[in-house]
C-alpha cells in the first residue's frame, strides 16, 4: 500500500517521538523505582525535591508517550491504512485487533489513570501512591506498543531500518 509522502513522514516522526519518549520514560522510571514508591515516600515529596522532580518526571513523561500514542500515533497510522476518523474508543478496538495493544480496555484504565496522576495527585496521597504504582506496571505496556508501531511501519516498508 502505498501513502502520500507527507503521511510517511509524519509516521515516521510519530515513530521517533515515541523512541525518545521511551527512553527517556525509562531512564526516570528507573530512578523513581529503585525503591518502591509508598506513602512515606509521598510524604516526603516537599521536603526532597530530587524525588519530587523525579516524580514529575515520571508523570510528565508516561502521559506524553501515553498521549502521543493513542492520540496521535494510531490514529495518524489507521487513518494511513484506510481507516475514517473515529473516536479513541473505536481506534484502540481497532489497535487491538490489528494486535498493536492488547487490550482496548486496558488502554482506557491508562488513560484514566493518566488524567488521575496529573489532576488529583496533589491533593491525596493515598490516590498519589495508587496511581504511581500501578502505573509503573504499565510503562512496559507503553514501551512495547512503541515497539510494536515501529514494527508495523518496518513491514510495512513506511520506515527506513
Amino acid at each position: 500500500m502505498n501513502i502520500k509522502d507527507h503521511t510517511k513522514q509524519r509516521l515516521q516522526f510519530l515513530s521517533r517521538v515515541v523512541e525518545r519518549e521511551s527512553f527517556y520514560l525509562n531512564k526516570t522510571t528507573k530512578r523513581l523505582f529503585v525503591e518502591p514508591f509508598s506513602l512515606k515516600k509521598a510524604e516526603n515529596l516537599i521536603d526532597n525535591d530530587d524525588l519530587s522532580e523525579t516524580l514529575e518526571a515520571f508523570v510528565s513523561r508516561f502521559s506524553r508517550l501515553q498521549d502521543t500514542l493513542g492520540d496521535k500515533f494510531i490514529p495518524q497510522l489507521l487513518n494511513a491504512l484506510g481507516q475514517k476518523q473515529a473516536s479513541l474508543i473505536d481506534n484502540l478496538d481497532t489497535a487491538e485487533r490489528l494486535e498493536w495493544i492488547t487490550s482496548a480496555d486496558e488502554w482506557q484504565e491508562i488513560k484514566h489513570l493518566r488524567n488521575q496522576m496529573v489532576h488529583d495527585y496533589i491533593e491525596d496521597l493515598d490516590i498519589l501512591v495508587s496511581a504511581i504504582q500501578i502505573a509503573q506496571g504499565f510503562v512496559l505496556t507503553l514501551t512495547n506498543t512503541s515497539k510494536k508501531l515501529k514494527n508495523e511501519l518496518q513491514k510495512r516498508g513506511w520506515l527506513e531500518t
